[in-house]
């Protein structure tokens, strides 16, 4: 029979997984959406706050160690994970509109090299020659993905940093969220995020001059599949997985979503992928199951942290 940790990192695991399924469904509906992106982002965010709220009052799973900070310590690491994840949306959705697509989502999946580098040398994770086989597998499929529409154009370049900049907040969101897990239920964090995100990305939106106010049903409904859909089944489920998984395991395992992206780019929009996408995505899938199969290669560290088994 399996020990317990086992099994909790399982269910981290799957959750991880579950929620870089849906989390892949952000990009298609964003183009969906008559909206600016950066109203779309806080629409995405606001409409998540009742759903979180409800989350955190009926989750009574304790957080995986009792040691907690106190005072304004606490509700800093809380709003942490909501101020990254807000500059998360805001770069990415700026990015888009200057860069490629394809650019953009490569350079904003560059961020399990700055999870890595940062267990590493912040939080003293061992990083093992398995791990990094299977991380550069999954980083190089998530390049193949994107290759065929890659561009190096002078213009594009703002664009391009500003993508690049998107995977150093998601990766600093990604650690602030495992952090904030040492003393936070799930549903606490996800609200709190919501709650701190939400108005940033409407100034931001203001600040852009966009018309926040959705204007027909289909936008509402497309708005609600990103509030639902992917931030409280997508994220809600990397949030609670890193409550059990390593950062820099999670951060692989994240990366299945520029493959349900291209999935889905192929199923709404026709966007047809070439042999070498599909090589990029047999990569990513390989490295994460290479990196789950071997997910004992990350430990120690003051993220590795020991799994909450109720």
């Amino acid at each position: 029979m399996p020990h317990t940790s086992d099994k909790s990192a399982m269910v981290g695991l799957a959750a991880l997984i579950l929620g870089a399924v849906a989390i892949g469904m952000a990009a298609p509906l964003v183009k969906l959406s008559e909206l600016g992106p950066q109203t779309v982002g806080f629409w995405r965010m606001a409409l998540a706050i009742p759903f979180a709220f409800l989350w955190m009052l009926f989750d009574k799973n304790p957080p995986p160690v009792d040691t907690s900070p106190s005072g304004w310590k606490r509700w800093f690491y809380l709003a942490l994970p909501g101020l990254l994840f807000a500059g998360d949306l805001a770069f990415w959705h700026a990015g888009i509109k200057i860069t490629s697509i394809a650019n953009a989502t490569f350079l904003a999946n560059l961020q399990p090299v700055f999870v890595v580098l940062a267990a590493w040398l912040l939080f003293k994770e061992k990083i093992s020659r398995n791990f990094m086989f299977s991380a550069g597998l999954a980083v190089a499929g998530a390049a193949l993905l994107s290759v065929n529409n890659l561009t190096v154009a002078p213009e594009r370049w703002t664009g391009d940093a500003l993508s690049v900049t998107t995977a150093l907040w998601y990766a600093s969101y990604i650690l602030a969220v495992r952090f904030a897990r040492r003393f936070a239920s799930t549903g606490s964090v996800i609200f709190v995020t919501a709650a701190v995100s939400a108005p940033l990305l409407a100034l931001t939106a203001i600040g852009f001059g966009e018309n926040i106010v959705p204007g027909t049903p289909g936008d509402w409904l497309i708005l609600l599949g990103l509030a639902l859909g992917v931030q409280i089944i997508g994220q809600g489920s990397v949030t609670f997985g890193l409550g059990r998984v390593a950062a820099p395991v999670a951060s692989i395992i994240i990366l299945i979503q520029p493959v349900i992206a291209s999935i889905a780019g192929w199923w709404m929009f026709g966007e047809a992928l070439a042999t070498i996408q599909y090589v990029g995505g047999a990569l990513v899938l390989t490295g994460v199951w290479w990196v789950q199969r071997k997910k004992r290669s990350v430990t120690g560290g003051r993220l590795a942290l020991p799994p909450n088994d109720r």
